[in-house]
């Protein structure tokens, strides 16, 4: 399945790249588009645009003056930071996992819309409304959002390997993930704050503007896929 990570807050953004890249799945690390999950055909237009762009630019012969490359390249780089991490995600994630809910409330809004399950790390301030699959944890520090993503890293290689090996099929050896902490092991209250995050009832249906609900998708192998 399809995993797309969420992280646009500073501290998260090369965490949450790197972490994306490293297992195959995919990434937002920028500012993120209202409609990204709700309205994809707009985003798969942007995606194809992007492309062609590419295409255009790499030809040594485009024909192209050098105010037009200018032009062009600019474009280019502005799609390439806003869908670089989606553009071969071919359709919908099958599951998302946010770092910050309070920051990404509008991704979490679109996959509750969609079906979509979530996994998201709360802090103390967050609400676990809306999230499928909620964990306590600290949202802010650097070392602890890298932590999140090197066990997320392993947790889908090990879904990835699992499901090739239920298909008879050889994923191959896959090489441990070292943890790429720079310092030492996280205190117990680094990570987790006092404050506990309970868990809240299902919370009435609500509408947005723009999204139209579509089929729900299936949560199985939230941690596999």
């Amino acid at each position: 399945g399809r995993v797309l990570f969420v992280g646009t807050k500073r501290q998260a953004q090369e965490p949450v790249a790197r972490a994306a890249q490293r297992c195959g799945q995919y990434y937002v690390n920028h500012r993120w588009l209202g409609g990204m999950l709700t309205n994809w055909r707009t985003i798969s237009n942007s995606i194809r645009r992007l492309r062609e762009l590419e295409s255009r630019l790499g030809e040594q012969q485009s024909g192209l003056t050098k105010k037009e490359l200018l032009q062009l390249s600019r474009e280019r780089n502005k799609l390439e930071q806003a869908l670089g991490g989606i553009k071969e995600m071919g359709g919908l994630p099958d599951i998302l996992v946010v770092i910050d809910t309070n920051k990404e409330d509008i991704a979490v809004t679109e996959a509750k819309k969609l079906g979509l399950p979530v996994v998201a790390f709360l802090d103390s301030n967050s609400s676990p409304e809306h999230i499928r699959y909620p964990v306590p944890g600290n949202d802010d520090a650097s070392r602890a959002i890298n932590l999140y993503c090197d066990l997320l890293v392993q947790a889908v290689l090990d879904g990835l390997q699992a499901e090739m090996t239920a298909s008879g099929m050889d994923l191959g050896e896959i090489e441990p993930i070292e943890p790429e902490l720079a310092e030492p092991e996280l205190a117990e209250q680094e990570l987790v704050h006092s404050a506990p995050v309970q868990p809240l009832a299902d919370a009435p249906e609500e509408t947005g503007p723009e999204m139209a609900p579509v089929e729900d998708t299936k949560a199985s192998g939230a941690a596999a896929s």
